[in-house]
C-alpha cells in the first residue's frame, strides 16, 4: 500500500471514532499539514464519504452518515478479521462453510442475515488479492448444531428490519401470520409491537393484540407484514415490568427449556442484536438499535456471569442488578493484577 493510501486509511480511521476532529489535531495525529489534511479530506469526499466541515473558532471535520455505501479501505489485517467473522456468521446459523464462503441451507438461528454474510464474504475474497485470498482459503469453519435445535425455519432480515422500525415509530402493525409451518394465515392481524426479542435461538414479537385486547408473542418467521401500517399509539407497560419477565414467564413450563438460575442479570451490548444472538444460549436478546441490544443471561455465579458476559468482547452498559455490577468490577480488578504481573515477569 503507497504512502498515500496508508494515510487515507489512518485518516478514515480517526474520523470514524465518532467525534469531531479539528484539522490541527488530524494534522498532528497524522505527522501531516493541514494543507494536506484539506487535500485528503477532499480526495475521501470524492470517493463518496459524507465528512461534513464543523463551525467554530478552530474548525473542523465530522463523519456523518451516508445514504449509499461508499468505498471501503482495509488494511490487511481488518480484511483478513471481516472475513473470519463473516464466516463465522455464515456458519453459526446455516452448516458448513467450504474454502469459498460457501453454505449449507438449513439454520440454526434462522434468518438469511447468514445467506447475506456468505454473499458479502465471496464479494470480499473476489477483491482480495492473491496472499489474503490464501490465508482465508486455509479456514475451515464447521459449525455443529445443538441436540435440542431442531428450528430450521428462516427469517426474512427485511422483516427483522421492519419490525424494528415500527417498534421505534411506535406505529400500529397489520400482519398475515400462520400458526404453523403447515398452517394457512387466517384473518389479518392489528397489533401495537412492543419488543423484538430472541429466545432460545427464534425470532419473536412481542406486541400488544387489538383483536383480543391482550399480550401476545409472535413467531416472526411466520409474520408477514403488510403495508401501509396504521397510526402511531403510545406503548402500555408490559406485565412483569420488563420483556425479560414477561418472555420467561410466557415460556416457562411450556417447553422445558427455561432454567430458573441463581443469579440473572441485564446488560446492554453495544453489538446488534443478531451478531449476539448465536452465542445467548438460554438468554434472552432484545433488539434496540442497529447497534444496541439488551441482553438478560443467568448463570450458577455472579463472577460466572460477568464472565459469560464478557466473552462477546463489546462494550458493556450494567442494568442490574448491584451484585451483577460489583462482580464485573471484581473480576476487572482480577485481570488487571493479572496483566501486571505477567508484564512485571
Amino acid at each position: 500500500m503507497n504512502k498515500t493510501s496508508s494515510r487515507l486509511l489512518m485518516l478514515l480511521s480517526l474520523l470514524q471514532t465518532h467525534r469531531d476532529w479539528s484539522g490541527e489535531d488530524l494534522a498532528g495525529r497524522l505527522a501531516i499539514t493541514s494543507r494536506t489534511v484539506r487535500r485528503d479530506i477532499d480526495r475521501l469526499r470524492d470517493l463518496g464519504y459524507p465528512i461534513t466541515t464543523v463551525k467554530g473558532p478552530a474548525g473542523g471535520y465530522r463523519l456523518e452518515a451516508g445514504t449509499h455505501l461508499p468505498p471501503m479501505l482495509f488494511d490487511d489485517g481488518q480484511a483478513v478479521a471481516l472475513a473470519v467473522a463473516l464466516q463465522t456468521v455464515a456458519t453459526s446459523t446455516t452448516g458448513t462453510a467450504g474454502a469459498t464462503g460457501t453454505v449449507g441451507a438449513t439454520g440454526t438461528v434462522g434468518t438469511s442475515v447468514a445467506e447475506d454474510a456468505a454473499r458479502a464474504l465471496a464479494t470480499l475474497r473476489q477483491v482480495m488479492p492473491p496472499r489474503l485470498r490464501h490465508r482465508i482459503d486455509l479456514l475451515r469453519v464447521t459449525a455443529v448444531r445443538p441436540p435440542a435445535a431442531d428450528d430450521t425455519s428462516q427469517v426474512d432480515a427485511q422483516v427483522l428490519m421492519e419490525l424494528s422500525r415500527v417498534i421505534h415509530a411506535r406505529e400500529e402493525l397489520r400482519f398475515d401470520y400462520a400458526a404453523g409451518p403447515s398452517a394457512e394465515a387466517g384473518a389479518p392481524r392489528r397489533v401495537h409491537p412492543h419488543h423484538l426479542v430472541t429466545w432460545r435461538h427464534r425470532w419473536y414479537l412481542v406486541a400488544w393484540d387489538l383483536h383480543r385486547e391482550d399480550w401476545r408473542t409472535f413467531r416472526v418467521d411466520r409474520i408477514r407484514p403488510r403495508t401501509p401500517t396504521g397510526p402511531r399509539f403510545t406503548p402500555r407497560e408490559l406485565p412483569g415490568g420488563d420483556v425479560s419477565t414477561f418472555v420467561t414467564s410466557r415460556f416457562r413450563g411450556n417447553d422445558g427449556t427455561t432454567t430458573d438460575w441463581p443469579c440473572r442479570g441485564e446488560v446492554i451490548l453495544h453489538l446488534p442484536a443478531a451478531e449476539v444472538v448465536p452465542f445467548a444460549q438460554d438468554g434472552i436478546v432484545e433488539e434496540l438499535g442497529p447497534r444496541r441490544c439488551r441482553l438478560t443471561l443467568g448463570s450458577w455465579s455472579w463472577s460466572g456471569l460477568a464472565a459469560a458476559i464478557g466473552r462477546f468482547d463489546a462494550d458493556v452498559d450494567v442494568v442490574g442488578p448491584p451484585q451483577l455490577a460489583a462482580a464485573c468490577a471484581d473480576l476487572a480488578a482480577r485481570y488487571a493484577r493479572a496483566a501486571r504481573m505477567s508484564s512485571a515477569g
